[in-house]
């Protein structure tokens, strides 16, 4: 790893430290430290940093701004990236909207929904970056990114770079061909259409009252918990079973909407984890449906 170390310093890849404890990098506040953890602010940066990573062997993952995402308490052994400022950009022409992997999802709803531009509106509530959106195909309200990616900027795992148009990256629902495929998205354009700004305004408005009223917003979160069942709502089949105030340590199944676990001050990863199987258990028991996670488990068990 120190060979690695001073290679990566070297090659002047942005920051780079070892042994970064996690739980400041997530939205649930959970999680050991990174054997490696480094943040590239450019593309050439980051493909060399993928390079020499894939050269030593040492695995990796992505960090973005550490939404629906679980770190385990041991921390994760290789590296972790997150993506630096040199990603956090937008730039607008016309209806189509170019966003760099680190800018934040929400904001860019906000700023398109300003520029009179529509599609986007179902992201104002979505806690993440650009890239962890197109990575997940993220969606709500009826839509998600498939319905308005253009193209996706690419680093292969081995440090080359692609392309992808819509078709070329193989979405279904909360997938992509990132799953299948190890790459890092680091810019994506939308092609939005022009709108009315206040009808705009008001849908997003709507959007937001309701977010407000039946999410439990100021509480440490990564966002839904369960992917939703064919045909069925994770929320609505965890509500029913009565699972609401759940408990395991610190962790709760939320009282405000039941596929959200809150992280009260100072919840462990096994502590969600447990309370997951708990749920997942009592549903699968009453209902026949087993829930899927659709937070993403990372590190070592």
């Amino acid at each position: 790893m120190q060979q690695l170390v001073a290679q990566l310093e070297q090659e002047r890849i942005g920051y780079v430290r070892e042994n970064e404890p996690l739980a400041g990098h997530t939205t649930w506040k959970i999680g050991g430290p990174a054997d490696l953890f480094l943040i590239p602010g450019t593309d050439d940066e980051l493909a060399t940093a993928l390079q020499l990573l894939h050269r030593h062997g040492v695995p990796w993952c992505v960090l973005g701004r550490g939404s629906n995402t679980l770190v385990s308490d041991k921390g994760i052994r290789g590296a972790v990236i997150k993506l630096g400022d040199g990603f956090d950009d937008v730039r607008f022409d016309g209806e189509a909207v170019s966003a760099g992997a680190s800018y934040s999802f929400i904001k860019l709803s906000v700023m398109s929904g300003k520029g009179g531009l529509t599609g986007l509106e179902f992201a104002g509530g979505i806690p993440g970056t650009v890239g962890g959106a197109v990575y997940m195909n993220a969606g709500a309200h009826g839509s998600d990114i498939s319905r308005i990616l253009q193209s996706a900027d690419i680093v292969w795992e081995d440090g080359s770079r692609a392309v992808l148009g819509n078709v070329g990256m193989e979405f279904s629902y909360r997938h992509s061909i990132l799953h299948e495929r190890r790459g890092i998205v680091t810019r994506a354009v939308f092609r939005l259409e022009g709108g009315d700004r206040k009808e705009i305004a008001a849908a997003m408005a709507s959007y937001k009252d309701r977010r407000r009223r039946t999410q439990p917003l100021q509480a440490a979160t990564a966002g839904s918990v369960f992917r939703n069942p064919p045909n069925d709502h994770a929320a609505r089949l965890i509500e029913a079973a009565g699972l609401k105030g759940l408990r395991e340590g610190a962790a709760e199944v939320s009282q405000v909407h039941a596929n959200f676990i809150v992280n009260h001050g100072g919840a462990k990863a096994e502590d969600v984890l447990t309370l997951m199987r708990r749920v997942q258990h009592t549903i699968e028991q009453k209902n026949g449906i087993l829930l899927e996670p659709e937070v993403l488990l990372l590190g070592e068990r």
